[in-house]
């Protein structure tokens, strides 16, 4: 027998924070009694969950957006939203953009656009797919660094942590329902609680985490250099939940770069982080984020940056292009470094990096 409760489609891009508040908003909807749905032509409800962290996630997210034109045409009755970073204080410049659209909301600000969704009357969905054993939980959203080249600030504002105890419960809930593993995310994860009274750290939430009966292991990522104390450190050697891998993002191999960047540490820093962290947790598994062809680079800083990588022998390591975002103060400085100059760097870290995993 065909169900022919009204449905939902969330298309997501960019980062695991996106993923998570994409499935919150699925939960939500499934709450009102809607069903997911495998494609936008067959739901009811479309979300765009966008990211503009980099120009090729834009380019999808535009893309994405341009295919839903022949959707509005076909299916008028719909509902299509956009969210994500793409979203930001300038809604009539969207609505003039993408008239196509029938809402706006900025990250995890769900509530306002839910209040327009009508319950479609039936009983909540409960999901017959297949248990998930992983999943992510966001603990702290937004970012209070401002690095030179990032959105983010401008689309999810400032810090704000959640209650360790909410954290914790949340947790237990999984656990209790089958999850095994849990990755805590945030855009600055290191910097967890400095909002909270008491100020518990991220320290503090990992021990409160693994006494949760049932969960095997504890992820958490992005860290920042400049926030990742001795504490968190000794947590991941010593907690036996906690999993020896840190993601530890360092941009670039050259302290003016750095500086650029807004990123408040040194190479020399950054080193000396990476050699405490490998000495109290051995066998660690490091993974790290680069940008290449920020503006100004010169071909020798550049192999600072590929110095880096020989010598720290990353597991992971994700690089990209550097691509100017509107509004960010990087956005001011001269894109000096032509794009194929940027390819043949991105090419040449790749490469090292296939082969550092290849020995691994």
């Amino acid at each position: 027998m065909t169900d022919h409760r009204p449905s939902y489609h969330i298309w997501t891009v960019g980062c695991q924070m996106n993923k998570a508040d994409s499935a919150r908003l699925g939960a939500e909807l499934e709450g009102r009694g809607y069903i997911p749905a495998p494609s936008p032509e067959e739901a009811d409800i479309v979300v765009l969950n966008s990211c503009v962290v980099r120009q090729s996630a834009e380019n999808r997210v535009l893309s994405k957006l341009s295919s839903l034109k022949a959707l509005r045409r076909s299916r008028p009755q719909a509902l299509i939203a956009l969210t994500g970073c793409m979203v930001d204080g300038n809604l009539a410049e969207l609505e003039r953009r993408f008239p196509h659209v029938d809402s706006f909301f900025r990250p995890q600000d769900f509530y306002p656009f839910l209040s327009h969704v009508q319950p479609s009357g039936e009983a909540p969905v409960v999901s017959t797919t297949e248990l998930k054993v992983c999943e992510f939980v966001p603990i702290i959203s937004g970012c209070d660094k401002y690095c030179t080249y990032c959105i983010v600030p401008y689309r999810r504002g400032r810090e704000r942590s959640r209650r360790l105890e909410e954290v914790v419960c949340e947790v237990e809930r999984l656990a209790a329902r089958g999850v095994r593993e849990v990755t805590l995310l945030g855009q600055n994860v290191d910097s967890y609680g400095h909002d909270l009274p008491g100020r518990p750290d991220l320290a503090a939430l990992l021990d409160a985490l693994n006494g949760v009966a049932g969960l095997a292991r504890i992820r958490f990522l992005t860290s920042h250099p400049k926030d990742m104390t001795d504490r968190l450190i000794q947590a991941v050697g010593t907690l036996d939940k906690v999993c020896e891998h840190v993601n530890l993002p360092f941009q670039a191999g050259d302290d003016d770069i750095l500086r650029r960047m807004g990123r408040r540490y040194t190479v020399v820093q950054y080193r000396d982080l990476v050699a405490r962290i490998r000495e109290a947790v051995p066998g660690v598994c490091l993974s790290t984020d680069v940008i290449v062809g920020f503006p100004g680079e010169t071909e020798e800083q550049f192999l600072r940056t590929v110095s880096i990588l020989e010598e720290a022998r990353f597991v992971t390591v994700h690089v990209a292009a550097y691509s100017p975002r509107p509004g960010t103060a990087a956005a001011r400085l001269s894109d000096s470094v032509p794009t194929s100059e940027k390819k043949y760097r991105l090419q040449i870290v790749e490469t090292l990096q296939e082969g550092i995993v290849a020995e691994i």
